[in-house]
C-alpha cells in the first residue's frame, strides 16, 4: 500500500518556477520514493543524479556553467539525491540556477545543515524548502475510512508513523525496524554532519528527554547527568533538531509576570523512535506514559495536518509558575491565538483563568481520543 504523500504535490506544484527546491527529512521518511514519482510523471525532461555516486561529486566539482550544461542538456528537470553527501553543494546549486534558464533542481538531504548553509552559500531567494516528517495521520486517512484509522490508533501511538511499516506483519518485526533505525541511520546522519566523537552521548541525551516528554527540560541539569556542559547540551539538541529527531516549544508569555517563558519542551518527531529510545513497545493498557504518549502524537500530527493545508502558525505551550497550563498554542500571523489541552480520557477540562483573563479572544478546546479526528484531519 503506497500513500500518497501532500509533500508530493506540493513539490510538483512548484516545478518550472526557477527555483531550487530543498527536501529534508531523516532518512527512511520516504523522500526517495517521492523523487522517483516525480521522476516518472516528468520523465523526458528530467535528469537524475546520485550525491553519493563519487563520479558525480567529482564531475560536479568542476564549478563552471559550461560544464553544467553540457550535463544538462536539454533537460528542464534535474533531482540530486542525497545531495549534501557532495562537498560545495551550495555554490554548486547556486551557480545552475543563476545561469541554466528555464530548469528547476530537487535537492535532498538528511538536514537544514546540509544544503542552505553549505560552505557559508546559503541560497536565500532562489529556494523552497519543504519537510519531509514520517506519515501523518491526515495521510492515513486518504486509504482508511475513520473506523480504520481510530483502530489503528494504538498502533500509531507505540510504533510511530514510518512508512516501512506498513508493510512490516509483526509487532516484533516492527520494534527490530525502529531500534534499528535509531542506531543504524538517525545518529549516522548526525555523527556524518558534526565532530562528536561517539554515539553514547547523543543516545543518552535523546534517552534523557525520552523520559521528560511533556515537561518543562533544564539544559544545566540535563548537562549534569552527562558530565557536559549547559553550552555542549543546547548544541547538541540543536544538532538533533536539525536531523528532525526532536523538536522544541517554548513558553508563551506576553502579559503576566506569572508566565513561564524562557523554559522549553522538548517531543519527538515520532511516538516510535521515542518508544525505541527507551525500549518500551508495551501496550497502552500496561503504560504508565499514555498521556505524554497522546501529548506527543497529537502536538506532531497537529503540525503536520497544519502543514499540509500550506498553514504555519507560530507554536508555544502555555504555563504559569502556579501550574496552570495550556499543552499546545497556536498564533498565527493576525495574531490570533489557539490553545489547545490534550487529554487521553475526555474530561471537565475548562480554560485556565489566567489564560481566559489575559487573552480574552483566544480559543480553546480539549481534544481527547473521543474527538482528535477533528484536529488531525
Amino acid at each position: 500500500m503506497e500513500i500518497q504523500r501532500y509533500i508530493e504535490q506540493k513539490i510538483v506544484s512548484k516545478i518550472g518556477k526557477q527555483k531550487v527546491l530543498l527536501l529534508y527529512g531523516s532518512r527512511r521518511t520516504g523522500k526517495t520514493t517521492i523523487i522517483e514519482n516525480i521522476s516518472k510523471l516528468h520523465e523526458a525532461d528530467t535528469l537524475m543524479l546520485l550525491g553519493e555516486d563519487i563520479q558525480v561529486s567529482e564531475y560536479l566539482q568542476n564549478r563552471t556553467v559550461a560544464n553544467y550544461k553540457a550535463l544538462i542538456g536539454e533537460k528542464k528537470l534535474i533531482i540530486i539525491d542525497e545531495a549534501q553527501a557532495i562537498p560545495n553543494i551550495g555554490k554548486i546549486l547556486k551557480l545552475m540556477i543563476d545561469s541554466i534558464k528555464g530548469i528547476t533542481i530537487i535537492a535532498t538531504g538528511s538536514s537544514s545543515l546540509d544544503l542552505i548553509n553549505d560552505a557559508g552559500e546559503p541560497l536565500v531567494g532562489r529556494q523552497l524548502e519543504f519537510q519531509l516528517l514520517p506519515l501523518a495521520q491526515v495521510e492515513f486517512s486518504t486509504r482508511e475510512n475513520r473506523l480504520e484509522s481510530i483502530n489503528e490508533l494504538p498502533n500509531r501511538l507505540i510504533y510511530g508513523g514510518y512508512p516501512e511499516l506498513i508493510h512490516l506483519q509483526t509487532l516484533a518485526e516492527k520494534e527490530e525496524y525502529l531500534k534499528s533505525l535509531v542506531n543504524s541511520y538517525l545518529l549516522k546522519d548526525l555523527l556524518a554532519l558534526t565532530a562528536i566523537k561517539g554515539a553514547d552521548v547523543l543516545l543518552r541525551l535523546l534517552k534523557l528527554l525520552a523520559f521528560q516528554v511533556g515537561s518543562q527540560v533544564s539544559t544545566v541539569e540535563l548537562g549534569n547527568s552527562l558530565q557536559i556542559n549547559k553550552e555542549t547540551v543546547d548544541r547538541y539538541l540543536d544538532l538533533l533538531s536539525k536531523v528532525f529527531i526532536i523538536y522544541p516549544l517554548g513558553g508563551f508569555s506576553q502579559n503576566l509576570r506569572k508566565e513561564v517563558s524562557k523554559s522549553r519542551k522538548w517531543y519527538f518527531f515520532d511516538n516510535g523512535i521515542r518508544n525505541a529510545l527507551i525500549n518500551n513497545f508495551s501496550p497502552l493498557s500496561y503504560r504508565n506514559d499514555i498521556g505524554a504518549l497522546w501529548e506527543q502524537w497529537m502536538i506532531s500530527e497537529r503540525m503536520k495536518f497544519n502543514a499540509s493545508k500550506s498553514y504555519f502558525p507560530n507554536y508555544f505551550f502555555w504555563r504559569t509558575y502556579d501550574g496552570q497550563e495550556i499543552d499546545l498554542l497556536e498564533i498565527n500571523s493576525q495574531q490570533e491565538m489557539q490553545g489547545l489541552e490534550f487529554k487521553w480520557t475526555k474530561g471537565k477540562s475548562k480554560i485556565p483563568a489566567a489564560f481566559a483573563k489575559a487573552y480574552t479572544n483566544a480559543k480553546w478546546n480539549e481534544v481527547s481520543k473521543e474527538n482528535y479526528w477533528d484536529w488531525v484531519i
